[in-house]
């Protein structure tokens, strides 16, 4: 751990506000991290990083230690100036144990020791420690080790000094309640995508994770911030402007930080972050950032007469297809929307960001006329892009409106109406297809089956979505329309689960991701709102006489296999069946083990960070052939999408 220079300032247990006791946080848990499953568990690794994260943005901590232990606990250690230790001015214990215990306690609302600031409700680690059987704290402050040891979030040791030392900063290691979490195990991927995001947001600050469970380590450190961000989102496209466009500036006490690169492909990545929060809803940053670009690109196009005689109107969107950004914002006291801050609402920032991104873009513009041109020449082909898109839309509309529903001929449709019950299952091949019309529920599950492989949208021109007979399918199944198009419509959704079913083999692992893939860049809005689904038929039957089991994994197989087999000494009579595709399983097997909702699993598509999925993607489907084979040599291991 190296050491902080910067002194301690008059950061002491007076600058810890306490607005409200720890109550509740075990009997809701979701209302405070958001679930208790994959996502809400690897939460609370971000909350004590958030911690770190803030004490470096106070200019006291340039480097944080991550650690998965071999029992699936977590450390975090910072080099910044340690919480607290003396008393608490009004609570009469330690402000160490009032920062671990007291929700909402924190130097986060007393301004004038955190300016700026990501975990803003201030419950962060004082929930993590509600949620774990075992959390322990130490403090490297003033010349000593001070620790204090917690069980379910109350103390069950004083604060004690346990050592000297001539380092600074804090360590928090936890153990997650396993009563709590349906998910027990740490994904090293998961915690490397959030922290690389952490380390280009700020540059500078080096975070180290290390995974003893594997043996893995890996060190993230970002020299250059967002233009680094940028470069790595975009390392699977062709550049058209070759650096990416940096812009830096500050106003009204609010700091603006944008990069940005137009790409040769057809999708709008804009990934934006409030105190290093990714807010994927967007909000008022964007619109200024949005505001900027179009009046900015517009400007300096007609005043140097780029737009020739085009005949297609340009809009907004236009400016932004096969464009790659990176927007931050610093904002002292942020008003997010709704719960999971995800969209910004001070309306005072909208202002600020297009002030300071149409006065640096444009001085840029001037000063690359080369680069311009090529930019505006991008925006020219996405709007006649556009235009050929919406001409083909209209064509397939028109042919929908002949027939008597509107709907693909091949969809066997349910009969309930209600949406919220609905559920769309997009079926590989026409046989397992038919196996699901026979196997299913038909008040509320309906059928589309898909054949083949569809079309790969990451590498095609958006008008050729309507040439595919089943993306257009698809499209026309749900009903919302696609959501680059202005007449996309959430409340025309038609089914509330829509669910990719595939051969557990490389042919329907294939054909899922280019389902994804479609839905990742046309509809993503259905993944963000937790509509997706991906079916899990079982892998194996096993049968003993009358006994049938099937089995979803190697293990539950091997295990099975043990039990009837008497602890393994007799596997005389049991027969193992591998299902490699849908259609080796009869329409009552199919509906058993894969459609039944009372007994079947389903594995809900999310996205944990939109900018590493954008890059996942980009080079799953991308022409680059040598990192998407690196990539599945690495997580060969995975028998399934982590979704």
């Amino acid at each position: 751990m190296s050491e902080v220079i910067t002194e301690t300032n008059s950061y002491s247990a007076s600058n810890i506000q306490v607005l409200e006791g720890l109550e509740a946080v075990r009997k809701r848990p979701s209302m405070y991290i958001g679930d208790t499953n994959f996502r809400g568990l690897h939460h609370l690794v971000y909350e004590v990083l958030d911690n770190s994260i803030d004490e470096a943005l106070a200019g006291y901590c340039n480097e944080i230690f991550v650690t998965i232990h071999a029992n699936n606990a977590i450390s975090v250690l910072d080099n910044g100036r340690g919480i607290p230790t003396d008393m608490h001015p009004t609570e009469g214990k330690s402000a160490l144990e009032v920062v671990m215990t007291v929700l909402h306690a924190g130097g986060k609302f007393d301004k004038g020791t955190y300016k700026i600031s990501g975990g803003l409700h201030g419950v962060g680690v004082s929930c993590v420690n509600a949620l774990s059987t075992y959390l322990r704290a130490r403090v490297f402050r003033d010349g000593v080790i001070k620790q204090q040891e917690y069980k379910c979030g109350v103390p069950i040791s004083e604060v004690v000094e346990i050592g000297k030392t001539d380092k600074r900063g804090t360590e928090i290691y936890f153990e997650p309640d396993k009563t709590i979490f349906t998910v027990h195990e740490y994904k090293y991927d998961t915690l490397a995508s959030r922290i690389r995001e952490l380390a280009y947001l700020n540059k500078g600050i080096t975070i180290h994770l290390k995974d003893e469970r594997d043996n893995l380590q890996e060190t993230f450190y970002s020299e250059h911030g967002l233009n680094e961000f940028v470069k790595y989102l975009d390392n699977n496209r062709e550049p058209i402007n070759p650096e990416p466009i940096y812009i830096e500036g500050e106003r009204n006490g609010v700091p603006v930080q944008l990069a940005m690169q137009y790409n040769n492909s057809y999708n709008e990545n804009v990934h934006s972050y409030v105190n290093n929060i990714n807010t994927h809803e967007g909000g008022t940053h964007i619109t200024g950032f949005r505001k900027a670009l179009t009046r900015t690109l517009k400007n300096y196009a007609e005043k140097n007469n780029l737009l020739g005689k085009s005949k297609v109107e340009i809009v907004g969107d236009d400016f932004r297809e096969g464009l790659t950004a990176v927007l931050s914002v610093k904002v002292a006291e942020p008003q997010f929307e709704g719960q999971t801050k995800t969209k910004l609402g001070n309306s005072d920032v909208a202002g600020v960001v297009e002030s300071i991104v149409a006065d640096k873009l444009a001085e840029y513009l001037e000063e690359t006329p080369k680069v311009a041109k090529l930019i505006i020449d991008k925006v020219l082909r996405a709007a006649e892009a556009r235009e050929a898109a919406r001409k083909a839309r209209e064509m397939v509309q028109r042919k929908n409106a002949l027939t008597s529903s509107g709907l693909p001929g091949k969809l066997a449709d349910c009969s309930s109406n209600k949406a919220e019950e609905c559920e769309l299952y997009l079926v590989e091949g026409d046989s397992a297809g038919g196996s699901a019309k026979q196997g299913r529920n038909r008040h509320f599950q309906a059928i589309l089956p898909l054949r083949g492989k569809i079309l790969n949208v990451e590498k095609s021109h958006p008008a050729k979505i309507y040439d595919s007979e089943e993306v257009k399918n698809i499209i026309t199944a749900i009903g919302t329309g696609v959501a680059t198009n202005e007449d996309y419509n959430y409340e025309k959704l038609r089914y509330h689960k829509i669910i990719i079913m595939t051969d557990a083999d490389i042919d329907g692992s294939h054909i899922r991701t280019l389902i994804l893939t479609f839905f990742y860049r046309y509809m993503k809005d259905l993944i963000e709102k937790g509509h997706i689904y991906i079916a899990q038929p079982p892998l194996y039957l096993i049968k003993k006489g009358k006994i049938e089991e099937y089995c979803w994994t190697e293990e539950q197989r091997e295990e099975i296999i043990k039990r009837l087999s008497n602890d393994g000494e007799n596997e005389k009579g049991i027969t193992i069946q591998r299902y490699k595709g849908l259609g080796e399983m009869n329409p009552e097997q199919l509906w058993e083990t894969t459609m039944n909702p009372d007994k079947r699993s389903l594995l809900q598509v999310t996205i944990d960070s939109a900018a590493e999925a954008d890059h996942v993607f980009s080079m799953l489907m991308g022409d680059d052939v040598a990192p998407r084979r690196e990539f599945i040599e690495q997580n060969a291991k995975y028998a399934k999408i982590d979704a």
